[in-house]
């Protein structure tokens, strides 16, 4: 079932020789799944190497003619569906529904920026009649496509035909704990009539991504990850004036205001919160109720925690993670509803978790969990949850449940890149987000994500004499 596990570095398949072992195991049961080399700066500069010689030809060849790799590539990976969801539970732990769901939004998003590729364009200048002025999007070269684990499909999907459609050359550093579903990715790529080199992967740790994103050769990084994984990301892009599209950690807030049925309401923080095991970018991770509803929310979302599909998290050592934000908060004074406890056994089970009386302080509210656990917290109203809500240093996203117009309107204002009201997740296609805080940088999807992978160029024509 599982690929094997190889560097494509100028269209070849080569199995990684770095000094370095990359080993994982199923979360479900601690099953083996890996055991391999990582890569060495060397087959990273070689890699990189491979893609700095073919961008020049791929970025002359027609939009048209790219995007239908592209859609060659959306084909393929729905042909392949059943064996790409297995891949993310394997090496993930997702559930195989939700998997399923992964790589449909894979394919869509593929097909997407097919169709966005061919009619990105730039824009005329209103300049002195006798002359022609205008602005070209043109492609920066070789990119970087750092990734993460917890949505290792859709994610590479995104960053790989985002750069291919605008005429970059690519090189793919799946994440150490998703490598498996990454090198299936790129070998479906590869069979779409893609030219040699056009495309490369190195497999490795966090030293082979920093590795391919710190290298000179490098023009453009896009990265998703952790904090502070993406600040070494730009510091090593400012270095030498490289580009660099960040999707880092979030805190996202839910605002539950005093109009809402309470029911309802907590279907919706138990989705935020419980999906993928609190394994999203924008997973809801801290909740401010209206005190008129505050008690009765609780017992709801208990019961939705305690009915909720479970699924192991990614590692043994993320668990550990997740459940020393619960312990902290727990020795901060806070209660512990469901949920909570490390379970016997294999694998790296750990239950959906709700707690109250969450001490401001504590890391499960200052910090990025990224795990299954609801921190509930009591406010007058809806306005102090949104005040609570915007007083945090974290800025990917926030939801408010509501049925007051006025209060979706100051929502409207909080300091993240995407505010949605009365839907935890959902939105039209071509959305695009721009991180505030320290939750990233630069616009990670539709048109604009374009616009970010490419270079504007000012071009003045006048006749001579």
């Amino acid at each position: 079932m599982l690929p094997d596990i190889a560097n494509l570095v100028a269209g070849r398949w080569v199995p990684p020789s770095g000094g370095g072992r990359l080993v994982t195991v199923d979360p479900a049961d601690d099953t083996p799944l890996l055991d391999t080399a990582t890569s060495d700066a060397a087959e990273v500069d070689r890699a990189i190497a491979a893609a700095a010689a073919a961008a020049a030809p791929w970025a002359a060849t027609p939009a048209a003619a790219r995007a239908a790799v592209l859609r060659r590539w959306a084909a393929a990976v729905d042909a392949d569906r059943d064996r790409l969801a297995e891949l993310q539970r394997a090496e993930t732990g997702r559930p195989t529904a939700s998997g399923l769901g992964a790589v449909d939004a894979a394919v869509s998003t593929i097909e997407e920026l097919a169709r966005l590729a061919v009619v990105h364009r730039g824009r005329s200048l209103n300049g002195d009649a006798s002359t022609i002025d205008e602005i070209r999007h043109v492609p920066r070269g070789v990119a970087a496509v750092i990734l993460p684990w917890n949505d290792p499909v859709p994610i590479l999907a995104q960053g790989v035909a985002a750069n291919l459609g605008v005429g970059n050359a690519v090189v793919a550093k799946p994440s150490e704990r998703a490598t498996a579903c990454g090198v299936a990715m790129v070998q479906l790529l590869v069979g779409c009539g893609l030219p040699v080199g056009a495309v490369n992967l190195v497999v490795g740790g966090s030293a082979t991504g920093a590795a391919v994103a710190g290298h000179g050769g490098v023009d453009v990084v896009l990265a998703t990850g952790s904090v502070r994984m993406g600040r070494a990301v730009a510091a090593a892009c400012a270095a030498r004036g490289a580009k660099a599209v960040l999707e880092l950690g979030g805190k996202d807030a839910l605002v539950v205001g005093g109009d809402v049925d309470v029911a309802w309401a907590a279907g919706q923080a138990a989705l935020g919160s419980f999906a993928n095991m609190g394994q999203i970018c924008t997973s809801v991770e801290r909740i401010y109720v209206a005190e008129s509803l505050h008690d009765d929310f609780v017992a709801a979302l208990a019961k939705e925690a305690d009915a909720w599909e479970r699924a192991p998290l990614v590692d043994r050592a993320h668990r550990a993670a997740v459940h020393a934000h619960v312990v902290d908060a727990v020795e901060r004074g806070a209660t512990v509803v469901t949920g909570g406890a490390v379970p016997d056994g294999p694998g790296a089970w750990y239950p959906p978790t709700v707690l109250t009386e969450v001490a401001e302080d504590a890391l499960v509210l200052g910090d990025e969990t990224f795990g299954p656990v609801a921190p509930v917290g009591r406010v007058a109203d809806a306005g102090e949850g949104l005040r609570r809500a915007a007083a945090s240093p974290f800025g990917l996203a926030a939801t408010v449940l509501t049925a007051d117009m006025a209060v979706a309107l100051a929502a409207a204002q909080l300091p993240v890149g995407t505010v949605k009201v009365n839907a935890v997740f959902g939105g039209a296609p071509g959305g695009s987000a721009d991180p505030h805080g320290i939750s990233g940088q630069g616009v990670g999807y539709g048109p604009e994500l374009l616009d970010e992978l490419t270079r504007r160029r000012v071009l003045h024509w006048q006749p001579p004499g």
